[in-house]
């Protein structure tokens, strides 16, 4: 029985209610891979001390500024969870990332290297307009230096936000590109006007400002570590459910 407000709800009735909302699979899984993690975890002998629990809580609280113990026990409250579940969840979350680290953080390196071009980047400028004629004309405008990318870009783009910037639509890796536009991008020199190139939004033209050369940052050694661990605990998920 969980208390909502002045109001209860029984677990049946939670259980019907995510099953209606097709949330119950995921959740199932959540939970099947938790017992997967708890048995490999016992298996390796991996624990967590109560200074790192402290210290990823104390990390939490400052992060959503619970400066008090009250202002903590007045989150936990709305969350409709009690201090002790609180530090089981801190203390879940922990062994899953040391788990992974056992298991994967020796083969981060070579993952990169063997992978190195998706993680290549590009410093990407675009302009997306509704029609192609009108796509088609912006390219030889540009192209024939009556127009710069930038003024096109801020007189043309459909979106607020890059008409604004002029064009500039970040930095991007070439697995967040569909691979057609991936290939084009990547195989072009700075400052080509790449399309007309039909997309979802309307009619693209791209420009390169400039590459950036893949590096083993810290955000994605923990992205190849993430993909492997979870490419693992769908490995074993779907051993558990075809084992007889």
């Amino acid at each position: 029985m969980i208390t909502f407000g002045n109001l209860a709800i029984d677990s049946e009735q939670l259980t019907s209610f995510l099953k209606q909302e097709m949330r119950i699979r995921d959740l199932c899984k959540q939970e099947i891979c938790h017992r997967i993690v708890t048995v490999a975890v016992q298996e390796k002998g991996l624990t967590i001390s109560d200074q790192e629990i402290q210290a990823e809580a104390d990390q939490f609280r400052h992060q959503m500024k619970l400066e008090s113990a009250k202002d903590t026990i007045q989150w936990l409250e709305h969350q409709l969870i009690t201090a002790e579940e609180w530090e089981e969840g801190i203390h879940r979350r922990l062994l899953t990332q040391k788990l992974a680290k056992h298991l994967f953080a020796h083969e981060v390196p070579t993952y990169f290297t063997q992978n190195k071009l998706n993680y290549e980047k590009v410093i990407l400028y675009r302009i997306v307009v509704h029609n192609a004629p009108l796509a088609q004309e912006l390219f030889y405008q540009i192209t024939e230096a009556e127009i710069s990318f930038y003024q096109a870009a801020h007189q043309y783009d459909i979106n607020e936000q890059r008409r604004f910037y002029c064009g500039y639509e970040g930095t991007l890796s070439r697995r967040e590109l569909t691979p057609d536009t991936a290939a084009q991008v990547f195989g072009s020199q700075p400052k080509d006007v790449l399309g007309p190139i039909q997309s979802e939004d309307g009619y693209d033209l791209l420009m390169v400002e400039n590459f950036l050369g893949a590096e083993l940052t810290a955000e994605i050694q923990t992205q190849i570590l993430n993909q492997l661990f979870n490419e693992w605990l769908d490995r074993e998920l779907v051993y558990l459910m075809h084992k007889d």
